[in-house]
């Protein structure tokens, strides 16, 4: 049975639906709960660093660009943090036991990445369902995730995954 669920979730999320599949997972099989937000560059709330060109005269304003930027970063990474905080306590207060953690890169590798470093049984996400040109262009995570994990994925249409 699945004793090791690593969940993907996103601030973004519409709803606990990925949460609450994983709990009722994990009460079955007195399983654990691994919660992962992957700091993607896809996400809408990314910070993104300010280009002054390569020809500034003024350096000063290179060096409040890289202060603003780590500002924006450092508050997308603590309210990452806060939003997997809050789901642990929900997992926890469920009666199972949780984890969580952050990281930056690219969704579908980090996924599969720490499955198998963490030996998942069950990876659980989100596919909000794009197709053709649209999946083409921004991608799929779910997709990439279902041909590269390294144990079995659970899709849930309709909801947003790390990343899409």
């Amino acid at each position: 049975m699945f004793k090791k669920i690593l969940v993907a979730v996103s601030p973004s999320m519409t709803d606990d639906t990925l949460v609450h599949e994983a709990i009722d997972l994990a009460k079955l099989s007195g399983g654990t709960i691994m919660l992962l937000h992957v700091l993607s560059p896809m996400d809408e709330d990314y910070p993104t660093p300010v280009y002054l060109g390569p020809d500034s005269v003024y350096p000063g304003l290179h060096e409040e660009a890289i202060r603003a930027y780590t500002q924006q970063w450092e508050v997308y990474e603590r309210q990452g943090l806060e939003f997997l905080q809050k789901l642990a306590k929900e997992v926890s207060a469920a009666g199972v036991a949780a984890e969580f953690t952050q990281s930056p890169g690219d969704p579908g590798r980090k996924i599969c990445t720490l499955a198998d470093t963490w030996e998942a049984d069950l990876i659980i996400l989100g596919r909000r369902g794009h197709t053709g040109l649209k999946e083409f262009f921004l991608g799929s995570v779910s997709n990439y995730v279902l041909h590269h994990a390294p144990c079995s994925v659970l899709t849930i249409q309709g909801v947003e995954v790390e990343g899409e």
